[in-house]
């Protein structure tokens, strides 16, 4: 486990974290730290996973707090409408992928090119959802076409 200096408490400015909610906080906690080659900054209340440049903030959900009155927060249910996901960038989404795999993440699908990046999703043990990207084409001014239907690629 890191130290305290690893926490995300910036000295000035800011920092972007994310926070899940989560079932069971070891398997979440061991999942970021391994798929993603994260490092465990705190286990629990809350459990802390630094990646790469941010922090995944990890807890048990629970009801309202006097700084959140009326609001609870609980982990996905299967099946649910995605309205939010994490976007992970990466350099080779082949060795990502294969690295990934390897370690016993399981993708919705295959990397796939759609012009402007290649990219694909997983879930985690909460089942959030994850797009791992790589930029391809946008690099060059290439974007991906807009889906037949008119839905947001």
């Amino acid at each position: 486990m890191a130290g305290h200096d690893a926490l995300p408490a910036p000295d000035h400015g800011l920092f972007v974290t994310h926070f899940l909610t989560v079932r069971d906080v070891a398997p979440a906690r061991a999942f970021y730290a391994e798929i993603f080659g994260g490092e465990v900054v705190l286990e629990e209340n809350p459990a802390i996973v630094k990646v790469a440049n941010s922090w995944i903030i990890m807890n048990p959900g629970g009801g309202p707090t006097p700084d959140k009155p009326g609001i609870t927060l609980r982990p996905p249910e299967p099946g649910d409408t995605v309205s939010a996901f994490l976007n992970i960038r990466v350099a080779d989404i082949a060795a990502f992928h294969a690295d990934a795999v390897a370690k016993g993440a399981e993708f919705v699908t295959e990397p796939i090119d759609r012009k402007a990046e290649i990219r694909c999703y997983l879930r985690d043990p909460d089942g959030y959802l994850i797009e791992v990207g790589q930029a391809t084409g946008m690099l060059e001014g290439i974007f991906a076409d807009p889906p037949a239907d008119g839905t947001p690629a």
